[in-house]
């Protein structure tokens, strides 16, 4: 009978059997939404130890066997250390022997470099998602789940045999805005890119929908030059995938304003807010709420400080089985 030797990886990493429950791992900022994730399907939290060497290189080990387990892994590519988290774990949950992959992506960063507009440019996405498909597949495959994407193209840059996934957060967006809007409200669009999903929601949600009209007047200022429906006298709670600085969304907040509107609630899938950006939007005075998903960690970050977050767990959840029962 062959013997492992003591001090090989698999010798190293305890071994359990096989069970029908899916092992889930994480990266260190989404270790609290795998958590509820697991609390909703019952599937097993994965051990893992992570620490800092003094140069900052980290350490990553696997306590909980990934042999012969269907493993799905919640991470980010928000930051270039936590994309390399990602892709370190995933290759070595493959490595020892996991019998397939979801890679449960709820913030893919990077979109805004989604295509070159001038020579030279550095399609970033694109890299990004060829980093994501060079992992090794699992004997049953590779999938990655991709939560309302900044452009709807970027599943066409995974390469090899890994299936990507774009997930809507339609119905959680949908029940937040009716929350926020009653019975009737319109839905405000920030600008022409996303029109096409809020005339989307509009339609499902039974309300008018409006969009602002932009001229840009330097390569960081805009100027709203038109608003596309009457909102005069009525709430509007705007829609967009992303908030970053907030300069677009005060923009379309203060046309609706000047517009007649007299509520207005602000709603994003992914609240990123670098720096002081959330306490600038906060104290514009032009939001009456200010609500985001989970999807990226700075969310749960500000919650003390006025930022109402839902939690994208329920939907991850239902789509992390559909994709093991296929």
């Amino acid at each position: 009978m062959m013997q492992t030797k003591r001090n090989s990886p698999a010798a190293r990493i305890p071994r359990y059997a096989p069970a029908m429950s899916t092992l889930v791992f994480s990266t260190a900022a989404y270790t609290r939404l795998a958590a509820d994730i697991c609390a909703l399907t019952g599937d097993e939290t994965a051990v893992l130890e992570r620490r800092y060497f003094p140069d900052g290189e980290r350490y990553l080990r696997l306590h909980s066997s990934p042999s012969g387990r269907d493993v799905a892994l919640v991470a980010g590519t928000f930051t270039d250390a936590d994309t390399m988290e990602l892709f370190d774990l995933a290759c070595s949950v493959v490595k020892h022997g996991a019998r397939s992959l979801t890679m449960v992506v709820p913030y893919f960063g990077y979109s805004t470099m989604e295509r070159a507009v001038l020579q030279g440019e550095v399609v970033t996405a694109k890299n990004r998602a060829r980093l994501l498909s060079a992992i090794p597949e699992a004997s049953n495959g590779n999938r990655v789940l991709l939560l309302d994407l900044h452009s709807e193209g970027l599943p066409h840059y995974f390469e090899g045999p890994v299936r990507p996934s774009h997930v809507y957060a339609k119905p959680i967006i949908a029940e937040i805005a009716r929350r926020l809007g009653g019975a009737d409200f319109v839905l405000g669009c920030t600008d022409a890119g996303r029109a096409k999903w809020v005339e989307s929601l509009a339609n499902d949600l039974s309300v008018s929908p409006s969009f602002v009209f932009k001229r840009r007047l330097d390569g960081e200022r805009t100027m709203v030059t038109a608003v596309s429906a009457q909102v005069a006298g009525r709430k509007v709670v705007i829609y967009d995938d992303m908030i970053r600085t907030g300069g677009s969304l005060m923009g379309a907040a203060r046309a609706f304003r000047d517009a007649g509107a007299i509520d207005i609630a602000a709603i994003a899938t992914h609240g990123l807010f670098p720096g002081d950006a959330f306490a600038r939007v906060r104290d514009s005075g032009l939001f009456s709420a200010i609500v985001v998903t989970d999807s990226h960690p700075r969310a749960r970050e500000l919650e003390a400080q006025g930022l109402v977050v839902e939690t994208i767990a329920p939907l991850l959840a239902a789509r992390m089985k559909q994709a093991e029962a296929g």
